[in-house]
């Protein structure tokens, strides 16, 4: 696993610019706030699989932390049971590592559920809040718009005792869920929507995954978040933008816990950054839930998905995730990213590590009609040219090859520079070899490349060097094996899959998952079954990053066994998708 001394190296090339968050943490230091430290946490809640926008905030919390000798925590908000469990806590845990960072500690929301439950106490006590057994829509209407003031609950002023004896009633098998909730007691005419009385407890007769039934009263996000970060000592508190207008209500129960000691110089600070959106692409944990559950997608790590452990399988290396994430920066407007800079970054990434090796996708014999009939030869291949301690590799060589079928064309164009009859064309690695001819089935259909080799081109023979304009990849028939390939394309054919399932819906009055099935990539996966790859990639374990040689990047997917390879395409060697596209 990488270290976080690994990523300060990747970035050691040059001193690059403080992006607006890491200069407020430097101005925090500089004035000697919160007594020189740096705290950050990574608060998911544990109700899904992290997809590539957790991936920002997971770089952003940790790489704080780590620049000024920090510590970053980790604490699961499981503060809804309904749709919470210990598989997504593992899972959030092994993509973090995966990505290569490794937290302080590991909290959970339901660790402080005790001290939460005191200070609602308090805060009955001290009139700042009550019970309130209006319905959820009656809440609803009377808190107002943003232009029109909201009305008291008849219950606001309701004697402290009772409101006391009700909360109490809240946390017990008696109360319904749905039946009363406790509010806190703010301004129902602020102009700030989340200072109208806002909800601090609800019920919910739900088991916890760690706590089992000893609560049945849960505190919402609102009002543990804030409180969390203070009961662990977080300095800085980094959310995205949609929780700008939750900033005061944060602040407030803040200064509620402490009331009367200076928390001016030890507290913790929001600020928000823009979320990361990506076109073609849906990242709402709720909808991804939608697609495994309906078996629109092949569970949470199918590689379509845009969850870090689809990423994962689908071959994305965590160096390359990090680097876009660098690469797109963190503002305060939202903004839609490209999902081809991901896909540049992941090139570019891959380039740099990927074993070069050769395939043949869609394969037709080819037949090198004067090369000695059973002669052998191993010839060298560099596993990669980008890094000269990779070493290399011995290919087989043999009259009779496998080639891709789309390398040769029987009436070629004037500019067709790969296998076509009386033309000359290098095998890679091996020798030129003129194309004579082919045969064809019945129906018309090529099975069989003729050609003759020039034995003077091998390298270090006399005409070695002899310049042809195409250079093709083949295996020998009798020293490959026979694989599965499935190619992965974008899972949506819309650019905005988030507003145009909005549309559908609208227009159409369906729900999520009909408006889904509308616009999903039919063609986001296509499984190639009789393919053949080079021997030497056997041995090779799940997740190892390949080059086939003029297709694409691939790797080994977890479901390959000895006796059935099974490669993901990961990317193509060039954007293509953006030309189909355009």
């Amino acid at each position: 696993m990488t270290d976080m001394t690994d990523i300060k190296n990747e970035e050691a090339g040059e001193k690059k610019s403080l992006n607006f968050i890491e200069q407020a943490v430097e101005n925090d230091l500089k004035a000697g706030k919160n007594g020189g430290k740096v705290q950050t946490r990574f608060p998911p809640e544990p109700n899904g699989y992290l997809h590539i926008g957790h991936a920002k905030a997971i770089c952003l919390d940790f790489g704080i932390a780590a620049a000024h000798g920090g510590v970053c925590n980790l604490r699961f908000d499981d503060t809804n049971p309904t749709k919470e469990d210990m598989e997504y806590v593992e899972a959030i845990q092994e993509d973090i590592r995966w990505l290569g960072f490794q937290w302080g500690n590991v909290y959970y929301a339901s660790d402080y559920f005790q001290q939460l439950w005191d200070f609602a106490v308090t805060l009955i006590k001290e009139g700042k809040a009550y019970v309130d057994e209006q319905t959820s829509e009656q809440i609803a209407q009377q808190k107002g718009t943003p232009t029109q003031p909201g009305v008291e609950s008849p219950y606001r002023n309701r004697p402290i005792e009772e409101s006391l004896a009700l909360f109490e009633k809240m946390n017990s098998d008696e109360a319904k869920e749905g039946s009363m909730v406790l509010r806190a007691k703010i301004d129902m005419a602020s102009p700030n929507m989340h200072f109208r009385d806002p909800i601090m407890y609800r019920i919910l007769h739900v088991a916890h995954h760690r706590t089992g039934t000893q609560w049945k009263a849960y505190p919402m996000y609102d009002f543990a978040h804030g409180q969390s970060d203070y009961f662990e000592g977080v300095t800085h508190s980094l959310c995205t933008l949609e929780f700008v207008p939750h900033r005061p209500l944060y602040d407030l129960f803040i200064d509620w816990l402490k009331e009367g000691k200076d928390l001016d110089d030890n507290r913790p600070r929001q600020t928000e950054f823009n979320k990361l959106n990506l076109n073609y692409t849906l990242m709402s944990k709720r909808n991804l839930l939608i697609l495994v559950k309906e078996g629109l997608v092949n569970d949470w790590d199918d590689p379509r998905m845009p969850t870090l452990c689809g990423f994962r399988r689908r071959g994305y290396s965590p160096e390359s995730i990090r680097k876009f994430i660098d690469k797109i920066g963190y503002t305060t407007y939202d903004a839609l990213n490209d999902f081809a800079l991901l896909e540049s970054a992941v090139r570019e990434d891959l380039n740099a590590r990927a074993t070069r090796v050769s395939a043949v996708l869609n394969p037709v014999k080819l037949i090198i009609t004067n090369y000695p009939e059973g002669q052998v030869e191993e010839l060298e291949a560099i596993n990669n040219p980008e890094d000269p301690t990779a070493g290399s590799h011995t290919i087989e060589f043999s009259r009779e090859l496998w080639m891709e079928r789309d390398d040769f064309m029987e009436d070629a164009p004037k500019k067709y520079f790969r296998m076509t009859p009386g033309q000359e064309v290098r095998l890679k690695n091996a020798y030129i070899v003129k194309c004579t001819g082919c045969k064809k089935d019945e129906n018309g259909t090529v099975t069989e490349v003729y050609c003759e080799y020039d034995p003077n081109t091998r390298s270090g023979m006399p005409d070695a060097n002899r310049k042809v304009k195409g250079t093709l990849h083949w295996l020998s028939c009798n020293h490959c094996l026979p694989a599965e390939v499935r190619l992965y394309d974008r899972l949506w054919k819309v650019e905005n899959p988030r507003d145009e399932m909005a549309a559908i819906r609208e227009a159409k009055g369906c729900d999520a998952l009909e408006a889904m099935k509308e616009m999903i990539n039919p063609d986001s996966l296509t499984v190639l079954p009789h393919c053949y790859i080079e021997k030497y990639v056997a041995d090779m374990p799940a997740l190892s990053y390949l080059q086939f040689q003029r297709i694409g990047y691939f790797n080994i997917d977890k479901d390959s066994t000895p006796g059935h390879l099974v490669f993901n395409r990961t990317v193509g060697l060039k954007d293509t998708w953006g030309k189909i596209n355009k």
